[in-house]
């Protein structure tokens, strides 16, 4: 799988963002795509995740109520909507796949290059 993450810029704190992850060379191991972030001096974490045939997602509790994960098959795209951004948002954003559904790094099998995220005024 490959897999390739846009979208990301400077926004100011109440702002909006999508991030969007282009996804080819599907394998069958591949049954999740989710997004992780990392802040500066920071562990990476998991923001949110959906199954790629069924659509089921999951965010984390920070996320919830600001952010939501979507995926276009016919784009072989995931995307991230951040909306009331916050400067503690900012941090590299990256697309990952796993075979099962994860909510730790070390559950993804392939990675996309980040995008970076910040959250200013």
């Amino acid at each position: 799988v490959q897999l390739q993450a846009s979208g990301g810029g400077l926004v100011q704190p109440g702002g909006s963002l999508r991030l969007a992850c282009v996804v080819s060379r599907l394998t069958t191991r591949d049954n999740f795509m989710n997004w992780f972030r990392q802040a500066p001096g920071k562990e990476r974490e998991f923001v949110a995740g959906i199954k790629w045939r069924e659509g089921t997602k999951r965010l984390a509790d920070f996320a919830k109520g600001r952010f939501t994960i979507s995926r276009v098959s016919a784009e072989n795209t995931v995307y991230l909507q951040m909306n009331s951004l916050k400067p503690e948002d900012t941090a590299v954003y990256f697309c990952a796949s796993s075979n099962e559904l994860t909510t730790t790094p070390t559950g993804a099998r392939a990675w996309g290059q980040g995008t970076l995220v910040t959250v200013s005024s």
